[in-house]
């Protein structure tokens, strides 16, 4: 039961009403619009209502005012299409300026495992960064972890519309000398692993929560066999779900793709017939026409516009390494569909979309080569058809309540002649006043309701001093921690 059908059977409905302004979508433009003066009502988590309240339907007319919105502007749930939120809030501090000189100063292949959380910690480590996802505005997430006990509990204790994406692969990679990258394959594990992925799939699209769905993920172009990619994507269109996969993600990886199949990886996927409109590919950086990887072809970006793939790019992540999409208006303008995530820390979603603006201008030299609009859009409406939603990521009638509130009194939102501006460029998540998922109330006034937070990140902090006080063990060259990351000042 929802909308109309909720309001009839008698149940109790909330209004947002007298908003000073609001961000809902036009079906007639197929965009978002400003309404100022804006009502939003909804029932059985469900929009029965968006609009101008003299618009109101008479049914609703005598509806008190739950939430008074003066002073405040409503806007979509933000979609954050890549994240790896079991394992990247341990990272923080030790991989800010970490990069192995000889992988292209790529952290993946030497760091990363030495710092990875381990099945302990993977709970606290999603707590923290859905905590940081909601306080950002983020409404639906895309979970890229590989299985861990308890994983749909937490998710779903969030509150947060999240799409497990349970990685598995053929293969692990660990470098001995910190210039080369081998690859230990397992074919049969990566099949029981994928197996394993597709239960876990099924079980959050029959989870209770109603607010879990599940994406097939082969974890890396590199560490997956063709058989294992393309078993894989025939579940996914069995199951009528996306398929993600990180691919031209790093020199290292592109350079073992053109030598093991003589093509890029982009076309490597193409030929086996892995891209379509179910294709989301993380990050899409390393294309053949990439000055870091130029290649004697420059076909690349056509191929994933032909074939309607996606591209799930994250800034954040990259620019900490060097390294930047050339670039995100480039991609707009081929007519690829470009989602935001979050993928490291922090998650906070905001910051992402300011960094996927700048750095788009400065790579293509213009103010004008990325707009706000592109943006928002790429977070909202544009993510969500990449997880093939049209219910979330706009507010319209029979759409999610998935409804962030921002406050337009906040000191950085002021002067303001246009409130989305400024909370991307100028305010970030210090607005972010309340979030509500499917209807229910999931941030008030800066306290995330689902989550202990802090207790979360207290526990956290004895977690990361475990796990790096054991670091010596896990690195090639049994450095201490003190020695991979030297603090930024002497302690005296």
């Amino acid at each position: 039961m929802n909308g109309y059908a909720a309001l009839k059977a008698g149940m109790r409905p909330t209004r947002i009403g007298n908003l000073s302004r609001a961000v809902l979508w036009a079906a007639e433009t197929g965009s978002h619009v400003y309404v100022e003066d804006a009502d939003i009502v909804f029932a059985d988590g469900r929009i029965v209502f968006a609009g101008k309240a003299e618009d109101m339907p008479d049914e609703m007319r005598a509806l008190a005012v739950d939430i008074d919105g003066i002073g405040l502007m409503a806007m979509p749930g933000l979609v954050d299409v890549h994240s790896h939120p079991a394992t990247e809030p341990l990272n923080r501090g030790l991989l800010d300026e970490l990069g192995s000189p000889g992988l292209y100063y790529s952290s993946l292949y030497e760091y990363m495992p030495v710092f990875r959380s381990d099945a302990a910690s993977k709970p606290d480590c999603a707590r923290v960064a859905y905590s940081e996802m909601l306080l950002s505005g983020v409404t639906t997430v895309v979970d890229l972890s590989t299985p861990w006990d308890g994983w749909l509990d937490v998710a779903a204790q969030s509150g947060m519309r999240v799409c497990l994406a349970p990685m598995f692969r053929s293969a692990a990679w660990k470098t001995s000398n910190g210039y080369t990258v081998d690859y230990s394959w397992d074919e049969d594990g990566g099949r029981r692993s994928l197996t394993e992925a597709l239960s876990l799939i099924d079980a959050a699209h029959a989870h209770t929560s109603g607010r879990l769905s599940g994406m097939v993920t082969p974890a890396q172009i590199d560490t997956c066999s063709a058989a294992l990619l393309q078993t894989s994507f025939a579940e996914a269109e069995a199951r009528d779900v996306p398929w993600q996969i990180h691919a031209a993600q790093s020199i290292v990886e592109f350079q073992e793709i053109t030598r093991r199949h003589g093509v890029s990886p982009i076309q490597w996927l193409d030929d086996l017939g892995l891209l379509s409109e179910r294709s989301i590919i993380g990050h899409a950086i390393f294309l053949d026409d990439h000055p870091s990887t130029p290649w004697h072809t420059r076909t690349d970006l056509d191929v994933l516009a032909e074939r309607n793939a996606s591209v799930a790019h994250c800034p954040t992540v990259f620019v900490r390494r060097g390294y930047v999409m050339r670039d995100f208006g480039r991609y707009r303008r081929a007519g690829i569909r470009v989602g935001i995530g979050t993928d490291t820390y922090p998650h906070t979603m905001l910051d992402d979309l300011r960094l996927a603006a700048y750095l788009g201008r400065v790579q293509a030299g213009s103010p004008e080569a990325v707009s706000t609009r592109e943006i928002f859009n790429a977070a909202t409406v544009t993510g969500a058809s990449m997880l093939r939603r049209t219910d979330i990521g706009r507010l319209d009638v029979g759409c999610c309540a998935d409804i962030v509130l921002v406050d337009l009194k906040h000191p950085m939102m002021r002067p303001s002649i246009d409130p989305i501006r400024s909370l991307i460029f100028s305010c970030d998540d210090r607005a972010i006043r309340s979030v509500f998922v499917d209807g229910r109330l999931v941030v008030d006034r800066g306290e995330v309701l689902t989550m202990d937070h802090t207790a979360s990140v207290d526990r956290l902090v004895a977690e990361q001093q475990r796990i790096v006080g054991t670091v010596a063990s896990r690195d090639r060259l049994g450095r201490t921690v003190e020695e991979l990351v030297p603090a930024t000042f002497p302690t005296l």
